[in-house]
């Protein structure tokens, strides 16, 4: 698990398992370009990224609500830089809500920001992965790939879609040597998820606190995971030691989706 040399882009980095992954995978020697839209955030991060491989970390601020901005922005990136061999597809999901409300604007603004942007960003880094004779991509999705969740509807149908492209796309790569896995997290400590808590207890007249007490007993683990323990299940799937694993569907969720 050694990255020295080699070059990531990580979506979504200002916070959560983003940043997480930013962190992890600079520590394993990697130059990171972390991406997300509070470019203040970003220049934060990329100030505190380990620099004991000699890398040179980089920031991008852009809104995943327009693709056509962001690949234009990773090309001119990549120009810039060279090549990169990481990509983790990591971006904030839609907001709570069921299914039977939702509207065909935020079904299109979801397919956008998640799958369109991800086959750009592939369709923009593949030539430099295929050259380079190194790749790796991971998306971060959902354990709602494997289960739905209840009161997510636009998003369970979103990650639904990102997991069945990644796993085509996996195919169509590996005779490049190029992996292509999906991370389906479970309940992680990170803002978004205490918003969407925040969103049930309104719904459901409770507080916040007791949602969270009913998630975490629906966990094995009795507890809900740390970002850094996403991130380092996607610094080993960014490895060389990963090189035969691709087209998976990986839980990690403390078991939470094993006894459904």
């Amino acid at each position: 698990m050694v990255l020295q040399g080699k070059r990531a882009l990580v979506c979504g980095a200002s916070q959560g398992i983003g940043r997480a992954c930013a962190v992890e995978l600079a520590g394993l020697g990697a130059s990171v370009t972390v991406v997300a839209r509070d470019a203040t955030a970003l220049k934060a991060i990329v100030a505190e990224l380990d620099r004991g491989a000699n890398q040179q970390h980089q920031f991008l601020s852009l809104d995943f609500s327009n693709p056509t901005e962001v690949q234009r922005s990773v090309a001119d990136h990549v120009r810039a830089i060279g090549q990169i061999q990481i990509l983790v597809n990591n971006t904030g999901g839609p907001p709570h809500g069921a299914l039977t409300e939702a509207t065909p604007e935020q079904f299109l603004q979801a397919i956008s920001n998640h799958v369109v942007c991800n086959q750009l960003l592939v369709q923009t880094l593949l030539p430099g992965m295929k050259s380079s004779g190194y790749g790796r991509i991971v998306n971060i999705i959902s354990t709602s790939v494997i289960a739905p969740i209840k009161g997510l509807g636009v998003s369970n149908t979103t990650r639904g879609a990102v997991a069945n492209w990644g796993r085509t796309l996996a195919g169509e790569l590996a005779p490049f040597g190029i992996t292509v896995n999906n991370i389906l997290p479970g309940y992680t400590a990170t803002a978004r998820l205490q918003s969407l808590f925040k969103a049930k207890a309104e719904k459901a007249g409770i507080s916040p606190e007791a949602v969270q007490k009913q998630t975490i007993d629906s966990i094995p683990m009795a507890r809900l995971a740390d970002p850094m323990e996403i991130a380092t299940v996607v610094g080993f799937l960014a490895s060389p030691g990963a090189s035969y694993l691709t087209g998976v569907n990986l839980p990690v969720d403390g078991g939470r989706t094993a006894i459904q």
